[in-house]
This record gives structure tokens, sequence and C-alpha cells, in this order.
């Protein structure tokens, strides 16, 4: 079942190993399949050095496993509460990367100081709201997911496709799997440069909006001109 999407989620989580996103069993992937509303997720703890497709796990849009004898992750609640929420979002990445994990450890939303974020991200990628001890001892991935919706309550989750979840670490999504992988990277970079923009120049201010909306909008927009045009 779902072979194709089993390969492409199992690629995706060995490109977050291989762009040094993740370590030992650390983070993971997962892609919704487009017909059914199935997902296929990384199962928990399984090493990067021995992951094959055929134990991705396939689950039912309300989490239900339908295929695999391996436990999902166990983050799944997360990305179900995020497909859910957007049904425009085809693949969810979760790493603990340095940089884009020590902003979220300081609970700091990530400021757009530069073109090179604005190229990803329209703005400021957000930092969730702390969780309260009730949402901790309870269903607390599903909690997190929750937290990462509403921290999106005034933008468009495709237009800043990540977040920051406070004292935790960062989630970032895109139209599939291979999409969210590469905007963990591009976080993992923006988060870097930021932090050493903040060294260098502690008054540093982001980049005003125009300048953020045009870099973003000539790769993403409607009338993107950025890269080649797809032959058809």
């Amino acid at each position: 079942m779902l072979h194709k999407l089993k390969i492409e989620v199992c690629e995706a989580n060995l490109a977050l190993r291989d762009a040094g996103l993740v370590i030992l069993t650390w983070g993971n992937v997962s892609a919704r399949d487009r017909d059914t509303g199935n997902i296929v997720i990384k199962p928990s703890g399984v090493s990067y050095d021995r992951m094959l497709p055929e134990q991705m796990v396939v689950l039912s849009p309300d989490g239900a496993v339908i295929e695999g004898s391996f436990r999902p992750s166990s983050d799944t609640p997360t990305h179900l509460v995020i497909y859910k929420a957007w049904p425009e979002v085809g693949g969810i990445a979760h790493t603990h990367s340095t940089h884009a994990t020590a902003w979220a450890q300081a609970w700091r939303a990530l400021p757009c100081c530069g073109t090179t974020h604005a190229d990803n991200f329209r703005g400021t990628v957000p930092v969730t709201k702390p969780l309260s001890d009730e949402q901790i001892a309870g269903h607390y991935e599903a909690e997190t997911g929750n937290a990462i919706v509403q921290a999106f309550a005034d933008r468009s989750p495709m237009d800043v496709p990540a977040c920051l979840v406070g004292g935790h670490g960062p989630f970032t999504w895109g139209r599939s799997a291979g999409h969210a992988v590469e905007n963990s990277i591009v976080l993992e970079q923006v988060a870097l440069t930021a932090m050493l923009t903040e060294r260098l120049r502690p008054e540093a201010s982001e980049i005003p909006s125009a300048l953020v909306d045009r870099h973003f909008l000539r790769k993403h927009g409607p009338d993107a001109y950025y890269g080649q045009r797809t032959a058809g």
C-alpha cells in the first residue's frame, strides 16, 4: 500500500540526516496521500542507518494504523492536527536542528532579518505559546499541534511554512515531504544567520515588508519569475 509514498517518506527522513539536521533517532517526516487522505510516517525510534521504506507506517487520517508492524512516530498526533487544519499541506518535517531549536528554547520568534529568509518565509517564523500543565499531562502531542495551528491565526501556513514550538524545536511543512525537508534546511540556515546578525548588530531590525513580499512572491507568487518554466 502506498509503496511510492513510503519510498518518498523514507528518502525524506534520510535527507534530514544527510543535511545534518537530525542525529540518533531524533526527528521525523510524514506525507499525506492526496487520493485517500492516508498518511505515511517514520516509525518511532528506528535508526536512520537501518531505515527502509517498508518500515514506514501507514495511518488513516484519524491516526489508526492501516499498515505497518512498527509503532509510528511519537509525534504523530502533532502531524495529524496539522494535516486536519490545513488541507494544502502534503508533508511535514520535525527536527531538533541546533540553531532553530535554540530560538525555540529561547521562546523567541525568528525575525526576518534579510532576503534569504524572505525567499522562503514571508515574514517572522512564529513561536508557540506555552502549554498548560493540564495540556502537557493530557494529549501532549496533539496539544502541540493545536499550539502550532493557533500560532497561525493571523498568517497563512503556506506563506510561512514553519513554526518554532517553544521549549521544543521546529516543525516545517510543504506540499510534499521533500518540500517540508527543504524548508527545514532553510529554516536552520536562517536561524543561524539571524543569530549571527544579532551578534554583530544587536539593534538590527527586520527588513521592510515590501522587500519581504518582493522576495517571497518572486519565488512563490502567482507571477513568480524565479527559476525556469516547467516544460508542458
